[in-house]
């Protein structure tokens, strides 16, 4: 963890995804205080009609992406909207995306549900100013 998913409709190409995932990373690991070698970015996509959500009642369900960030707990509101604006502004520059058919949503665990073999073990707890 952090576990920093995207669900698409399309198909992109391998580096376009690699762009995205590098740009995703260093992003959050400068604004959220992370060891950038604790991330995992999965792009996933899904084909057309992969995923949908009906903007308005009574209206046609649409395409959209979905981007779902399990993270340590422990930052603020502000922080995860901060951060979750940045995130959905490199997915609008490098995918193309729309930014009113994207949507984020945090999953928030400890650190003791995060378990990482090549740096120790489980993650520690998250507090201000550590990495």
């Amino acid at each position: 963890m952090p576990y920093l998913q995207l669900d698409v409709n399309g198909h992109y190409p391998v580096e376009q995804k690699k762009r995205l995932a590098a740009k995703m990373s260093e992003t959050y690991a400068q604004m959220m205080s992370v060891d950038i070698r604790r991330i995992s970015v999965a792009i996933r996509e899904l084909g057309e009609g992969g995923v949908w959500r009906i903007p308005a009642v009574g209206a046609e369900p649409v395409p959209v992406a979905l981007m779902m960030l399990d993270i340590r707990r422990g930052r603020s509101a502000e922080l995860r909207m901060e951060v979750a604006k940045a995130l959905c502004a490199h997915c609008v520059e490098i995918l193309g995306l729309r930014e009113d058919r994207l949507n984020v949503e945090f999953t928030q665990h400890s650190g003791d549900e995060m378990y990482h073999p090549a740096l120790g073990g489980y993650s520690p707890e998250w507090e201000p100013g550590q990495q």
